[in-house]
């Protein structure tokens, strides 16, 4: 079984492009905490992620540099030869779910999203919950 979670801090904007066939790639890492920390060494991994799609699209519209984000997908190994001819290998993250895993209050806290950054589907209610609006299309949702 190829299955990742990983929860983490967009350490960066994700780098979304477009193919000429209309497929949008978001590409980006997260700042994922180590459980177990040596006092010499890194607390932290900084994993490659791809994502394709609406999942892309998603991540574009949503997410930026310090959310934390959750992330499902899987692992994807490859090789390309770079500009010197030496064999290169990758290791990426595939995502093929994403969500948010801190409330948009939380995020604004923690100084990491702008002041008036729109919430996923606008304003919290007092109790925590965000009202989706009417008439939203449902190709919107980022869940189906």
């Amino acid at each position: 079984m190829n299955n990742v979670v990983l929860i983490g801090r967009l350490t960066r904007d994700p780098d979304v492009r477009y193919t000429d066939g209309g497929l949008t790639i978001a590409r980006f890492s997260l700042a994922v905490d180590r459980r177990f920390k040596k006092d010499d060494g890194p607390t932290a991994d900084f994993p490659n992620i791809v994502a394709f799609g609406k999942t892309a699209e998603f991540i574009e519209k949503y997410f930026h540099k310090g959310m934390k984000m959750g992330v499902q997908g899987r692992i994807q190994t490859g090789s390309y030869e770079n500009q010197e001819g030496t064999k290169v290998y990758t290791t990426d993250v595939i995502a093929e779910n994403c969500e948010f895993v801190e409330s948009k209050a939380a995020t604004q806290e923690n100084g990491e999203a702008p002041a008036g950054q729109p919430g996923k589907f606008g304003e919290a209610d007092a109790d925590g919950f965000m009202q989706i609006p009417d008439g939203l299309d449902q190709e919107e949702l980022p869940f189906n």
